[in-house]
């Protein structure tokens, strides 16, 4: 036999050509070039194999025909890194090509494998396959199908959280990804890749032992005094770090984040989901129409949990106009050692949400400082009524969770995870929630005092102010 050679089928190839080298029986054509009859008998099967995949797709026979590339291979390329890093975006928001789909981040899930997870939202009545395209550290990329994994509380919105898995192979150190429901080789130049975050895996010596989740603000929201309020409350019970999600706030706002983001204790990832889609300002679809629940809030809250899984030893996922509030405890972390001492497979701890009417105020006035009523918002302080309890009809609970426990989350409650789930007793643990009645037809002689913010006056009062006079608000 004479001396065989390997032909690759690579970018440079013709396209009829390449489109050979996605066949998943062939990864290269052996010609015995001094035998000119083989190579025409080779041509033939060659011919008959890519003829049984024509058939195999026939919904796909032209795309097939335009250089597609076949799954789980591992495509070498010298291009790759230039594209995928001369594309690569920090946008939180990333349309997906010829789909109404759209990206929002990658993370490494160091307890699947490996495994990189795409938190996304996706139309749900129009998923079709998709591909991930993994670029690959120095070695090109990897073509894999995705796994669309669609998270079941959507309330009814035609788009919602998803979850698209994408396995790699160890020969690929993964750096960079991106989705398309299509596999040709000569778009992927074209393509936006995300960054991989969370790509070293850590167990301890996290940065922060506590991080709030704030999902996202939008209307405009002005509520500048119950905000600052709620930051300096929760900078003495031990938070170290905000992250919050902006759609849009009002200017005086805008400041204060400002201010909080050049201190340290507050990260801004700016959510401009409204040019996308129509999001709803409410959570039933039947009444609140639009696109998708609540501008986002789950796909930020999933957001932030992958984000701040190597970053945060626990984080709280609540609104911003709420503070889970320790009532046995002087801080967050004595709570935690305490509550995971005696719970030590708890991984997600819920907290009972109590309601404080914003229509109620202290009888004394013993707050009610005029330097704060020039102040836009709230004055949590002035609110020491609380609603009873009701029997018997959930809670809408917030949550404190150790991230690397969750796979994925709702609002009130986890949807899947690895620990443990215990409910906390309100007496230890609960939220203060100042804000509009739930229950609208108590009297004041039948809501409950609660002064638990109080215990914070000597330093929450000098603080708040110190805040308002470096913004300017008092001059």
């Amino acid at each position: 036999m004479g001396r065989l050679a390997v032909l690759q089928l690579g970018s440079e190839a013709p396209l009829w050509r390449r489109s050979v080298a996605g066949c998943p029986s062939i990864n290269c054509i052996l010609m015995e070039k001094t035998d000119l009859k083989k190579g025409i008998f080779l041509s033939l099967i060659l011919f008959v194999v890519t003829g049984i995949n024509f058939i195999e797709y026939p919904t796909k026979k032209w795309h097939f025909w335009r250089s597609k590339l076949h799954p789980s291979t591992l495509h070498p390329t010298a291009d790759l890194s230039h594209h995928s890093a001369a594309n690569l975006t920090e946008q939180n928001i990333t349309p997906i090509k010829d789909t109404k789909h759209f990206l929002v981040s990658a993370y490494k899930d160091h307890r699947i494998d490996g495994t990189v997870r795409i938190i996304s939202i996706i139309k749900r009545d129009d998923v079709t396959a998709l591909y991930c395209i993994i670029g690959c550290a120095q070695q090109g990329y990897l073509v894999t199908v995705a796994e669309v994994n669609i998270h079941r509380d959507h309330f009814g919105f035609p788009y919602h959280t998803t979850d698209l898995l994408c396995k790699t192979e160890p020969k690929c150190d993964a750096t960079n990804i991106t989705i398309g429901n299509f596999l040709y080789s000569s778009d992927i130049p074209d393509m936006t890749f995300l960054p991989i975050r969370n790509r070293e895996r850590k167990e301890d010596n996290f940065k922060h032992n506590f991080t709030v989740c704030i999902s996202n603000l939008f209307g405009n929201y002005n509520n500048v005094l119950q905000f600052v309020q709620t930051i300096e409350v929760y900078k003495l019970l031990g938070i170290q770090k905000v992250v919050i999600y902006n759609t849009s706030c009002g200017p005086d706002l805008d400041k204060v984040l400002q201010f909080y983001r050049e201190e340290g204790t507050l990260e801004i990832h700016q959510w401009p989901i409204d040019q996308f889609l129509n999001p709803s300002k409410g959570w039933q679809f039947q009444r609140d129409k639009g696109d998708l629940h609540y501008y986002g809030q789950l796909t930020t809250l999933n957001d932030c949990i992958y984000r701040n899984m190597y970053r945060s030893k626990y984080l709280l996922l609540n609104d911003i106009d709420e503070i889970i509030m320790p009532y046995q405890h002087a801080t967050l972390e004595l709570l935690l050692e305490d509550l995971q001492r005696q719970n030590p497979t708890v991984g997600v701890f819920i907290i009972q949400n109590r309601f404080f009417p914003k229509t109620v105020f202290d009888d004394e006035g013993r707050f009610s400082f005029p330097r704060w009523k020039i102040v836009p918002g709230i004055n949590i302080m002035e609110h020491i009524y609380r609603e009873p309890d009701i029997e018997n009809v959930r809670n809408p609970a917030k949550m404190i969770i150790n991230p690397r426990q969750v796979v994925q989350t709702s609002v009130h409650s986890v949807l899947k995870n690895y620990g443990d789930t215990l409910r906390v007793p309100p007496d230890v643990c609960s939220v203060v929630h100042v804000r509009v009645p739930h229950q609208r037809h108590l009297t004041k002689e039948q809501l409950i005092v609660d002064k638990k913010l109080w215990e914070y006056q000597k330093d929450l009062v000098p603080n708040v102010d110190c805040v308002l006079n470096k913004l300017g608000i008092y001059h």
